[in-house]
């Protein structure tokens, strides 16, 4: 596991195996005391006037608390030529019914080139959907690919991948005249972020343009004289549909180990935090917290001028409401979410055509809704070295003091409760094997922790957290880390405070808390374990 990577800081550190032991023995020990909570709850009544009343509701018992985090819990490894094994941990836990959080992992081989050592492109993903599962689940099989494509493209002609759009015209132009480079346009940061950035783009225009395809070729092809044809029987009405009316944020992170490159591609308000571990002279050091994201919601400051920027002066007081996007997205930019990004008359068109014979009509446009798109899925990319990687390239500096340890991929159903500090501390005690129940002061002592002085390595909150912490102490008791990640967020060692959170169903849970998937991720020398290879499988389409 994670902990066994890092044996020089889990070796100056107290192990607190026996207290972990006494917790467990302490909870498998407890009777079975049915136990039950109450919650204030909005229902109609006869008259249809909305009024709160007190519902009772059956509090799950920590076997069954533990029981949920662990059931989608997953944790891999591949071993790869040239010296790395690549590890991590994933674990979900729904709020909404179906969860509407997804993710995706996928290593792709390069093609061996002349002029480019030989590697791989390592990627890991995490999608927030919103207003349904349809756009996040199709993101999962399609996002990695895309972008995987679009890389490629700049082993060939880099000309041939930027579109032909207003914002790249100017960048087109430079590519096309632009003196032979020395660096290989796949090692060039700037194009790789640019064919991320199409990548992105190219995708969330075949999600929002599909169905106008179809009524087009439909309305070419067909003989009939009415201008509106229902098309809801057709086999891709719902497919094609579903996806454009919910939303999705996307969270993609992607290692280029020829070039030890770290690209972290953010669509909306999922994060993304790495832990740095930065040693001194004796050897003991602290963890140092790399924010890789910035949250896009309108409580960023960027992201409320730029969508400023993006309309006229006459919709300044409409186009934000109530810290939302027209008074109704919170994320300022999302894959799909087509009632922010077609005109209100098409959208009453694609209703007619598609939606009403499948009985699932359209929400009413927003309020508002005067110059769309409101919403983009461009994402902003964070570039970071990574040096350590094996195998080393002659000329390399290495810094054995300072070096990113692991990295962090989550919805923000965990930012909503946890901040980029606290999570990293907690997968840095986790890595020094602490165990047990332990409190902030403790944890600060065994696990010291601070934040990046540089401003761009600082976290940007989205909104504001659910709860703030009330000094209840953490918990060290999962083997997986991502779960450790959910089990704290929700409660940590408070198990009343956890069991109750948990017990919350579908749909009153979504008033507190949120769906949420979480990835850790990190890499070990694989020539010192030769780790077998698991579930995590190599794509052999090779870039």
């Amino acid at each position: 596991m994670l902990r066994r990577s890092w044996r020089p800081f889990a070796a100056t550190v107290v192990v607190f195996g026996a207290s972990g032991y006494t917790y467990r023995t302490y909870v498998a020990s407890r009777k079975h005391i049915p136990e039950t909570f109450e919650l204030k709850v909005k229902q109609t009544g006869a008259d249809g006037k909305r009024t709160l009343a007190t519902k009772v509701f059956p509090m799950l018992t920590m076997a069954e608390v533990d029981e949920r985090l662990n059931r989608h819990a997953t944790s891999q490894a591949v071993y790869r030529p040239g010296g790395i094994t690549w590890k991590h941990t994933t674990a979900q836990v729904a709020s909404n019914d179906p969860i509407e959080d997804t993710y995706a992992a996928a290593i792709v081989e390069r093609d061996v080139l002349s002029d480019t050592p030989d590697g791989d492109f390592v990627f890991y993903s995490v999608l927030d959907g919103h207003s349904g599962p349809h756009t996040s689940r199709l993101l999962s099989r399609i996002l990695i690919p895309a972008v995987a494509l679009q890389l490629r493209s700049l082993r060939e002609e880099p000309n041939t991948f930027v579109p032909k759009s207003s914002f790249m015209d100017n960048l087109k132009s430079f590519i096309t005249h632009s003196p032979a480079k020395s660096v290989p346009f796949d090692a060039d940061p700037k194009y790789v972020s640019l064919a991320i950035q199409t990548a992105f783009a190219l995708v969330d225009s075949e999600i929002i343009n599909t169905p106008l395809r179809i009524i087009a070729e439909h309305i070419k092809q067909s003989k009939s004289k009415d201008p509106l044809p229902d098309l809801s029987k057709h086999p891709l009405a719902l497919a094609s549909m579903l996806p454009a009316l919910s939303g999705s944020c996307a969270l993609l992170a992607c290692i280029d180990t020829a070039n030890r490159d770290l690209y972290v591609a953010c669509t909306g308000d999922c994060r993304a935090v790495a832990g740095i571990w930065e040693e001194d002279e004796s050897g003991n050091g602290t963890w140092r917290v790399d924010v890789l994201s910035e949250d896009q919601t309108l409580l960023n400051p960027k992201e409320l001028e730029r969508l400023h920027s993006e309309h006229p002066e006459d919709e300044k007081d409409s186009v934000v409401q109530r810290g939302r996007i027209l008074g109704g997205l919170q994320p300022s930019r999302a894959f799909g979410d087509a009632r922010y990004k077609w005109p209100a008359d098409l959208q009453q068109v694609l209703s007619r055509a598609f939606m009403e014979g499948n009985n699932q009509p359209m929400r009413k446009s927003p309020a508002n809704l005067k110059t769309p798109p409101y919403v983009t899925a461009q994402p902003v990319i964070t570039h970071r070295k990574l040096p350590f990687l094996p195998p080393q390239l002659p000329g390399d500096i290495v810094s054995k003091s300072s070096a990113v340890r692991f990295i962090v991929l989550a919805t923000d159903g965990l930012w909503d409760e946890l901040t980029s500090g606290e999570v990293v501390q907690l997968v840095a005690g986790h890595i020094a094997n602490v165990r047990g129940s332990v409190s902030q002061s403790e944890l600060d002592r065994k696990v010291p922790t601070r934040l990046s002085d540089d401003p761009d390595s600082q976290t940007v909150e989205g909104k504001d957290r659910r709860r703030k912490r009330e000094g209840s102490p953490w918990a060290f008791v999962d083997e997986n880390v991502s779960t450790h990640l959910i089990r704290n967020a929700f409660g940590g060692a408070d198990n009343f405070k956890l069991r109750k959170l948990l017990s919350i169903p579908a749909p009153l849970s979504r008033s507190y808390r949120d769906d949420v998937t979480v990835t850790v991720l990190w890499w070990e020398d694989g020539k010192q374990s030769q780790q077998r290879q698991e579930t995590f499988v190599v794509d052999k389409a090779k870039l």
